[in-house]
């Protein structure tokens, strides 16, 4: 296993993140050199919080989840992040593009791996061993044609790791209808992914 520990950033690095990511937006890809540190702790904790319930047949680490992700948002031509909390949420869209990819993946090489999401009021999402980020995924996108802001907030609290502050604030909308929203979301979710499920089931 690679190490994975996150280069220290120096303090007062939230206000030269939101300067940094500002160049950035405005077509600056010099100052990634000075970001990554900044950013790298908590897009790997993220990632850890993702990943730690993973079978233990998978080969994704935190190291790589955040690499990639990484990669895909440095090779982004029009990235606009207008402070830290809006780049997460910027992040943890990219994280789950790389989440769903590597998850496909798994099922086309073993029928049956992947992950059990389950969908908790109050403590976000909790992740259970079994199936699957793939129907988690698609029930996002089915909720977002319906409600786009549900779904970009499930987005947020369970890829992106904010809590319903900053949540609000990439939204926003107050902490009141985050938590609505996040309730609201959740429980459609769990209905469309029982659903989902109770199909395949019924296909074997």
């Amino acid at each position: 296993m690679s190490n994975d520990k996150a280069p220290k950033a120096p303090p007062g690095d939230s206000r030269d993140v939101t300067k940094l990511l500002v160049r950035w937006s405005q077509g600056d890809h010099s100052v990634l050199e000075q970001l990554t540190p900044l950013i790298y702790g908590d897009l790997l904790r993220v990632a850890r919080a993702r990943l730690r319930r993973e079978p233990g047949e998978c080969t994704l680490e935190p190291t790589a989840l955040v690499h990639e992700a990484y990669l895909r948002l440095a090779d982004q031509k029009n990235l606009h992040a207008e402070n830290r909390v809006h780049f997460y949420a910027i992040a943890a869209n990219t994280m789950r593009r790389v989440l769903i990819e590597h998850a496909r993946k798994r099922m086309a090489q073993k029928r049956g791996g992947g992950i059990r999401i389950t969908l908790q009021t109050g403590m976000g999402v909790v992740e259970e061993r079994a199936p699957d980020f793939v129907l988690l995924d698609e029930a996002l996108s089915r909720l977002s044609e319906l409600d786009a802001r549900k779904s970009q907030a499930i987005e947020l609290k369970f890829f992106g790791g904010l809590n319903s502050e900053e949540i609000g604030h990439v939204l926003g909308i107050s902490v009141a209808t985050v938590g609505r929203e996040l309730r609201l979301g959740q429980a459609w979710i769990r209905r469309e992914m029982s659903r989902d499920t109770a199909n395949t089931q019924n296909e074997k």
